[in-house]
C-alpha cells in the first residue's frame, strides 16, 4: 500500500469492507466448532445418570479431547503454512462433524475399541499414580466403562479435527488484514466462540427433550458441513478474490513487505517469543475448558439446576463473554490507532482481563445463583478479551508465514495445560465436591501468565528468524 493509499484511509476513506465478509465466514466456523465441542459439556448430567460415570470418569473424557487437541496442534499449524487455510480449514471441519455425529454411536463404539484404548488408559493413569505420589496424593484406582471408553475415542477424533479452527481461522486474519485491525478480527471472530457456547445450552435441551440426545449429536455435527459449502464458494487468497478492490488490497498488504519463505518449527522454538505465547496459552486456556466442560455441573451442583432449566444462565455467561472478546480486542486497536506502541496496547488490555477475572472466586461460594452468573460471566468475557490479545501477539512478533506453527505450538502447550487441568479438577471434586479450589486457580493464572509473558517479550519485539 502506498503512502496516499494509507493518508486516504486514516482520513477516513473507504477502501472497501469485503474482508469482514471473510471474518464473518471465521466467526461462524468458531461457533459451529463450540457447538460441537460444547454438547457433551451440556449433556454431562444426563450421561453421567445414564451411564453411571463418576467426576473421574467426564475428566478422563475431557482428558481425551485434550490430548487429541494437542496431539492435532502439534502439526495441524505446519500443515496449514504448508498446504494453506482453505484446503486445510475444509480437512478439519469435515473431519470434526464426522467425529461430533459418531458421539450418538460411542457406548457402541467403546465395545470395539475397549481392547485397544483400556491398556493405553492405564498406562496414563499410572504415569499419573507416578507423578502424584511424589506429592503424597494416594493412587488413583478404577475401570472404564465400554460408554466412557467409547467417549473418549469419538472425543479424541473431535479433538484432532477441532485442532485445525484456531491455527487456520489466525493465519487468514494474518492474510486478510494489516496489524492494526488484526486484534478487532480475531476479537470478532473469535466471539463466534461465546455464540456457539451460547446457543448450545439453548439448542441441545431442545433437541433431547424432543427425540433424545443421540439426536442431538447428529443435529449438531451436520451444521459443519453447512459451512463447509460457504467456504469453498466464498474463500480465496486476497490476491487472488475477484470481489476485493485494488485499494482494499492494497490497505490489506500495507504492512512491511515480509520474506515468503517457509519457517522451520526449529528456527521458532529458541525464540523467547515463541515461549511467551505458548506459556501463556499453558496457563489460561485451561480455565475456558472448565468453563466450557463443568459449568453445566457447577450449576447443576451448586444451585440445583438441570437440563431443562440451566440455558437460560448459561447463555447469559456466554452473552457478557461476547461483550469481552470484542471488547479486548478493541481496546487495544483503539489504543493503536491513538499512537500507543503494540507493546503497551496489548499488554493493557490484557491486564485489564487479567484483573476481571478475579472475583470469580465468591461465584464458588456464593448461594445467589444470578450473582454466580453475573461474576462468572465477567471472568469468561475477560478471558476472551484476553484470547483477542494473546492470539494477535503470535502475528505482532511473527511474519505471517510463521503465524500458523507459532499459534499450533501455544494451542498446543494450551491444550497440555487442559490435559493436567481435567483430570486434577475431576479428582477435586471427587475429593472435595466443592469448586472453590478450581476458581481459586481460575483467578489467579492470568496475572501469573501475563508477569511471564512480559518477562520473557518485554517489548514484543519481533522475533528474527534464520531462514537458511
Amino acid at each position: 500500500m502506498n503512502d496516499q493509499t494509507a493518508a486516504a484511509y486514516e482520513a477516513g476513506t473507504k477502501v472497501g469492507k469485503f474482508r469482514w465478509v471473510i471474518c464473518t465466514l471465521l466467526f461462524f466456523a468458531a461457533t459451529v466448532n463450540y457447538v460441537d465441542r460444547q454438547v457433551i459439556g451440556i449433556l454431562k448430567p444426563t450421561l453421567a445418570t445414564e451411564f453411571g460415570w463418576s467426576e473421574l470418569d467426564y475428566s478422563w473424557i475431557v482428558f481425551a479431547f485434550q490430548t487429541a487437541y494437542a496431539v492435532g496442534l502439534l502439526f495441524v499449524g505446519k500443515l496449514m503454512d504448508k498446504i494453506g487455510t482453505k484446503i486445510g480449514f475444509a480437512l478439519a471441519i469435515v473431519v470434526w462433524s464426522i467425529a461430533a455425529i459418531l458421539h450418538a454411536w460411542a457406548p457402541g463404539i467403546g465395545e470395539f475399541t475397549s481392547p485397544i484404548v483400556a491398556p493405553i488408559v492405564a498406562a496414563v493413569v499410572a504415569a499419573f499414580n507416578a507423578l502424584s505420589s511424589m506429592f503424597g496424593a494416594a493412587p488413583w484406582t478404577f475401570t472404564l466403562s465400554a460408554s466412557v471408553i467409547g467417549f473418549m475415542v469419538v472425543r479424541f477424533l473431535l479433538g484432532l479435527g477441532e485442532a485445525g479452527n484456531f491455527p487456520a481461522s489466525i493465519k487468514t486474519v494474518a492474510e486478510w488484514f494489516p496489524k492494526k485491525e488484526r486484534a478487532l478480527a480475531t476479537g470478532i471472530f473469535n466471539a463466534g466462540t461465546n455464540v456457539g457456547a451460547l446457543a448450545t445450552p439453548l439448542l441441545v435441551p431442545a433437541i433431547v427433550i424432543a427425540w433424545g440426545w443421540y439426536e442431538a449429536f447428529i443435529f449438531t455435527g451436520i451444521i459443519g458441513f453447512i459451512w463447509l459449502a460457504f467456504w469453498l464458494v466464498i474463500y480465496k487468497r486476497p490476491e487472488e478474490h475477484q470481489s476485493l478492490s485494488k485499494d482494499e488490497l492494497a490497505y490489506i498488504q500495507s504492512d512491511p513487505i515480509e520474506s515468503a519463505k517457509h519457517v522451520p518449527w526449529r528456527q521458532l522454538f529458541p525464540h523467547r517469543q515463541t515461549w511467551a505465547f505458548a506459556i501463556g496459552k499453558f496457563l489460561t486456556d485451561p480455565i475456558w475448558w472448565v468453563y466450557l466442560f463443568w459449568l453445566p455441573d457447577f450449576l447443576n451442583k451448586q444451585h440445583g439446576l438441570d437440563l431443562k432449566n440451566f440455558g437460560i444462565p448459561l447463555a447469559i455467561i456466554y452473552i457478557i463473554a461476547d461483550v469481552g472478546s470484542i471488547g479486548g480486542g478493541y481496546i487495544s486497536s483503539s489504543l493503536i490507532k491513538r499512537g500507543w506502541t503494540i507493546n503497551r496496547s496489548r499488554k493493557t488490555a490484557m491486564l485489564i482481563c487479567a484483573v476481571a477475572v478475579v472475583p470469580i472466586v465468591f461465584a464458588s461460594i456464593t448461594s445467589n445463583l444470578w450473582i454466580a452468573v453475573i461474576l462468572i460471566g465477567i471472568a469468561a468475557a475477560a478471558h476472551q478479551g484476553w484470547s483477542a490479545n494473546i492470539f494477535t501477539l503470535s502475528s505482532d512478533m511473527f511474519p505471517k508465514q510463521a503465524v500458523g506453527s507459532v499459534v499450533g505450538i501455544g494451542g498446543m502447550f494450551g491444550a497440555i495445560g487442559g490435559m493436567i487441568m481435567s483430570p486434577l479438577v475431576g479428582w477435586i471434586l471427587d475429593r472435595t465436591g466443592s469448586y472453590v479450589p478450581i476458581f481459586i486457580i481460575a483467578a489467579s493464572a492470568y496475572l501469573v501468565a501475563l508477569a511471564i509473558i512480559h518477562l520473557l517479550a518485554p517489548k514484543l519485539e519481533p522475533a528474527t528468524l534464520n531462514y537458511d
